[in-house]
């Protein structure tokens, strides 16, 4: 799965890391308080199956590092600059450079479509003032580029507990 135009190197088989807990299945640091947020009614969704078969499938060669290590500037910028520190390191290059940043989406936001969210207390101020949007954490690495959607979650006075 390269990309076109490139000739595909050998898989040096790449080292990842994860917290092992029972044989066969990997830990994930829970995300800080800032990035976890409120969840009302567990209407989201998490990805961490996904991410399991993302990592499992470059482990065994099927995808390629620079798929799965391409983050876009921007959201190596927000990373740096208003992502949350994640309690662990990279599963692709191991170092402890992870962030979790989310973003917001809706169509009664306006301003705010798009928008990075840094703290909990403008989640809980769109929470109050909109009926519903979306909220989507990602995880990113700031030293391999590594990305992944955590989680997608419904926010709103609709959905609000």
């Amino acid at each position: 799965m390269g990309r076109p135009g490139r000739a595909r190197a050998p898989n040096p088989s790449p080292t990842l890391r994860a917290v092992p807990q029972h044989p066969g299945s990997f830990s994930w640091p829970a995300p800080s308080p800032a990035s976890a947020g409120p969840v009302a009614g567990g209407r989201h969704v998490d990805y961490a199956l996904a991410r399991r078969a993302v990592l499992r499938d470059l482990r065994a060669g099927r995808r390629e590092r620079e798929d799965v290590c391409d983050a876009h500037p921007e959201l190596l910028r927000a990373g740096r600059h208003v992502g949350d520190w994640v309690d662990g390191d990279c599963p692709v290059c191991g170092h402890a450079s992870l962030r979790l940043v989310s973003y917001v989406y809706g169509d009664g936001l306006r301003h705010a479509n798009g928008r990075c969210i840094a703290t909990l207390q403008e989640l809980a101020k769109l929470q109050a003032s909109h009926d519903e949007f979306s909220r989507y954490v990602v995880e990113v690495c700031l030293d391999c580029r590594w990305n992944h959607l955590t989680r997608h979650e419904l926010h709103g006075r609709r959905h609000a507990g």
